[in-house]
């Protein structure tokens, strides 16, 4: 089929304005302001320093168990690393462990 008449001229400016606008709307959000603009991961303001330092234990365990699973599977100075690793995470894991028995509140007896 044969048009009649040309296509009309086009206004690159305008293009580029309007593709710049959608660019930003999809890859530069805006900013929330209670997030930090650089961090990935955030901590509720209201957590307790138990429970903080409960779940510091648990992440510390999980990546021992990981560290431990790897020094099995390697070998040489591969498995020296792990190792090392391995036992640093221990003693992180005893001091974390510690901060959370000096946490504890003694069980109260009834006064009754």
């Amino acid at each position: 089929m044969i048009k009649d008449s040309p296509n009309p001229p086009l206004d690159s400016a305008s293009l580029h304005a309007a593709a710049h606008r959608a660019i930003n709307h999809y890859l530069k959000p805006t900013a929330d302001p209670e997030l930090p603009p650089d961090g990935l991961f955030t901590l509720c303001a209201d957590l307790d320093s138990e429970t903080l330092l409960a779940n510091a234990s648990q992440d510390l365990a999980s990546v021992q168990a990981l560290t431990v699973h790897l020094a099995f599977e390697v070998d040489g100075s591969h498995r020296d690393v792990a190792l090392g690793i391995c036992r640093m995470l221990e003693g992180i894991q005893m001091m974390v462990d510690r901060m959370l028995d000096l946490y504890e509140v003694p069980e109260q007896a009834d006064p009754a």
